[in-house]
């Protein structure tokens, strides 16, 4: 019904299918909690189809084990320290986890990161410069890269497009580029991301296990994935 359609009174939907408004609206927040549509307003519509942009849409999906992980990555970080994200959905939620810290001094090339940070709980915020991509609002390209390599920190935390035995990769030349920078400015390298990146390829290589101390999942990987992750050193801490 949905597709192609826009945004659809959920009253409509109900009296179409001959059902309940309750019976639609509980329907509706399973397609919803799943990431495949967007309610709005006694609305509801498909994701992708409503003028959303992607960033937001990707916010939604796999939400649950995205703020399972930003927990996890949040209470190994105390007040005080000094902190590096790259941008992604996966590290949007850890930043809203570190809300509850104090005095963070924080580098990243998010405009959302920043945004959530900035100005609260006497943090420090720095932010790469540089145009900001449309989609997801993240200074990337020369700048931002020789902006970060002034710092260094305690905790430097990237997402993961993709992750497989051979280590972690992404689809974006540039993103890929700007993760490897950060991995490099910190003490304790983590890499963040839910269990449905396992086994995917992206074509463009961040980094091999070897320059990762923490993956942090919401699941325990695949039997091939946790050997390499065995043999490199790296700890694996699953929040699920």
């Amino acid at each position: 019904m949905l597709d192609g359609r826009g945004m659809l009174p959920i009253a409509e939907v109900a009296e179409t299918l001959g059902i309940s408004a309750e019976t639609a609206r509980r329907d509706i927040r399973a397609l919803v909690d799943a990431g495949s549509a967007v309610r709005s307003h006694g609305a509801v519509g498909l994701a992708g189809q409503t003028g959303e942009a992607p960033f937001d849409r990707r916010m939604r999906e796999n939400a649950a084990a995205k703020r399972a992980i930003a927990r996890a990555v949040a209470a190994a970080i105390g007040d005080g320290a000094s902190v590096m994200l790259d941008t992604g959905t996966t590290t949007s939620f850890i930043a809203r986890e570190l809300l509850r810290h104090r005095r963070l001094t924080v580098v990243t090339n998010s405009s959302d990161i920043a945004r959530i940070l900035a100005t609260v709980n006497g943090n420090r915020v720095y932010m790469a410069g540089g145009e900001l991509r449309r989609d997801s609002g993240a200074a990337l390209g020369a700048s931002a890269l020789e902006f970060i390599g002034r710092f260094s920190v305690e905790h430097a935390v990237i997402s993961a497009g993709a992750v497989d035995a051979g280590g972690v990769m992404d689809f974006d030349l540039q993103e890929a580029e700007f993760a490897r920078a950060v991995l490099a400015c910190g003490a304790r390298r983590i890499v963040a991301t839910d269990a449905t990146k396992f086994g995917r390829r992206g074509f463009i290589r961040v980094t091999d296990f070897a320059q990762v101390d923490v993956l942090v999942t919401d699941r325990a990987p695949p039997a091939d994935l946790a050997a390499a992750l065995l043999a490199a050193g790296t700890d694996v801490m699953a929040a699920g």
